[in-house]
This record gives C-alpha cells, sequence and structure tokens, in this order.
C-alpha cells in the first residue's frame, strides 16, 4: 500500500512513502524528484496532490 510514513521524513513523507512501496532508497527517490525540478512540468502540483492524498501509515 502506498502511504505516507511517520518516519524518515523530510517534508510529507512522499518521496519516502514511494520509496518504501517500491522497495528503493529514499535518496535515489529524493534525487530523482529535485532532478526532475529542472525539467517543465507539473512535478510540484503532483507532489502536493499526492501529499493530500496518501494516507499517513499506521
Amino acid at each position: 500500500m502506498l502511504a505516507r510514513p511517520r518516519s524518515h521524513r523530510i517534508i510529507a513523507g512522499v518521496c519516502a512513502g514511494i520509496a518504501q512501496r517500491f522497495g528503493v532508497s529514499r535518496t535515489l527517490v529524493r534525487g530523482l524528484f529535485i532532478a526532475s525540478l529542472i525539467l517543465p512540468g507539473t512535478q510540484v502540483l503532483v507532489y502536493l496532490v499526492l501529499w493530500v492524498l496518501m494516507p499517513l501509515e499506521d
């Protein structure tokens, strides 16, 4: 299940939750997100939507 963890989060836990769900490094997901900010697109909007829609971990 895709959920934001209560620990190991920097801002909202979206990147940490994605990393945990797919079994990859949190640092890798965060780095890819930061790198994607260089490209034009809706990355920040998607992050905000995920922040609202992803439940907190139990």
